[in-house]
């Protein structure tokens, strides 16, 4: 017998492990690790403990069970392997540090007990290393790898396995709360977990928003995008899944701007996946800049303005709107994602460390690998990022992306009756004029224009061009 450790793999079908052909019967178990729990937040495990509950109910379904223990994964296995006279572990690598260095002292602890390690690359369509340059480095520009990336051949989803594969489980166990876990209870609403809701996604976008997903999906206020992070970061629907079902609403376009739609989505598949080799070949990433300068950037320091910013209380609406509906939702939309880092770090000049921290207590989409992606990306520091001299700006940002303020009013309601033209204006505006239009809503914390001005000589200085 085999037992399966998930982790981010959190559903029974497109799960390779579950069907490979060297185990004769399956006990699929999962840990919480102390190590691992220290990096989580709220919002994640509440969403794994919903996931947990639906894949338990699929495997008592067909007689076995989901083991749940608690403690480090090295000693939890090899005492369950040893209790099960299971010769043998599977899971699913991961690509972070951190991940990494679980996974050698799993493999290490068992191989001191003799019981044999059996991994598989199940999170990405192409594994790290797999895609490179001519020369056989890992690629740092986006656009050369989507070319790659597009054009190479694509394994297809696998089935769930047959309960004839799957063991009896030796005793019940309970999932635990997120209290018994030692977190306190989300702030914000969390989506329903589990691999049916992944699939309900998968097909709800696919079948409509995909197809207008070119134009639409950088307007937060009709929000025409996927949903899907989420269950891909925690592995509730496998990737090969999500595009077979892509290829084929491609297949169903009712015409070319459709297809072209469906492209664009594939590219966002493509980033992912190029921010995870990113990840693997440089684990540093979660906290030092991928792009190095001469010298140090001068990140100011600002509790204060760190805060409002928290708060979604800047004074710069679209900027406000995210950062709420992040505590709202434990998600942003795309393109306020970026609009709110590179105000942190090009208005606020504030360490992109300080926004990706918040994010991974907040986001229950997180992963190390695209949020730090995304960040370094916004701060100039990263692979294939914005260049340091173009710089966001807020005002113009809500009003070419959310023109008649819906999104805006949506998530800040001192602006609910405010006229679009006088939000996007904000800046704008007397205090006077403020007062008598929103009188709770704050004035803008910074200047735009000085910030930006700002910036630009504390990357120069960074680059050795200023004094």
């Amino acid at each position: 017998m085999r037992l399966h450790w998930h982790r981010t793999d959190l559903r029974p079908s497109d799960n390779l492990a579950l069907v490979s052909p060297d185990a004769d019967s399956i006990l699929p178990v999962y840990v919480f690790d102390p190590r691992i729990l220290d990096h989580a937040a709220p919002p994640r495990v509440a969403f794994v403990l919903d996931s947990l509950a639906a894949l338990r109910e699929w495997y008592r379904t067909r007689e076995s069970d989901l083991i749940i223990l608690r403690g480090e994964a090295p000693t939890e296995l090899a005492r369950l392997a040893e209790a099960t006279d299971a010769d043998a572990v599977s899971w699913a690598q991961a690509y972070s540090g951190l991940g990494r260095r679980r996974d050698d002292r799993v493999r290490d602890r068992l191989a001191d007990a003799g019981i044999e390690t059996h991994t598989v690359h199940d999170h990405l369509l192409h594994e790290p290393g797999s895609i490179t340059t001519n020369d056989g480095d890992p690629y740092a520009v986006y656009s050369y790898f989507w070319k790659k990336w597009r054009d190479r051949e694509k394994a297809s989803s696998v089935a769930a396995p047959g309960a004839d594969r799957l063991a009896d489980a030796p005793e019940e166990t309970a999932i635990p709360t997120l209290a018994d876990l030692g977190f306190d209870d989300p702030e914000a609403t969390i989506p329903a977990g589990g691999y049916m809701e992944a699939r309900h996604c998968l097909n709800d976008f696919c079948g409509d928003d995909i197809y207008r997903y070119e134009d639409a999906r950088d307007a937060p206020a009709t929000d025409a995008t996927s949903r899907l992070s989420p269950h891909l970061t925690h592995g509730t629907v496998g990737i090969r899944t999500v595009h077979d079902r892509v290829v084929r609403a491609r297949e169903e376009a009712p015409d070319d701007a459709a297809r072209e739609a469906v492209e664009t989505f594939r590219g966002e598949l493509a980033w992912r996946e190029f921010y995870h080799h990113v990840l693997y070949f440089n684990p540093e990433v979660v906290t030092e800049n991928y792009r190095g300068y001469e010298h140090d950037i001068e990140w100011r320091d600002d509790p204060e303005a760190l805060q409002a910013w928290k708060e979604g209380k800047t004074g710069y609406p679209i900027v406000d709107a995210g950062m709420r509906q992040l505590r709202r939702e434990a998600y942003m939309h795309n393109r306020v994602r970026m609009i709110v880092a590179s105000f942190l770090t090009k208005d606020l000049l504030l360490d992109w460390r300080e926004g990706y921290d918040w994010f991974r207590r907040k986001l229950v989409d997180h992963n190390p690998a695209n949020d730090n992606g995304g960040w370094q990306w916004a701060a100039s520091t990263g692979t294939d990022s914005q260049p340091y001299f173009r710089i966001f700006n807020p005002m113009t940002q809500g009003e070419r992306h959310d023109p008649d303020a819906d999104y805006i009013r949506e998530y800040v309601p001192e602006l609910g009756g405010v006229d679009a033209d006088v939000i996007h204006g904000w800046h704008e505006l007397s205090d006077a004029e403020r007062r008598d239009a929103a009188p709770d809503y704050p004035a803008p914390i910074v200047d735009h224009g000085e910030r930006r001005e700002a910036a630009l000589t504390m990357f120069e200085r960074a680059r050795g061009e200023a004094d």
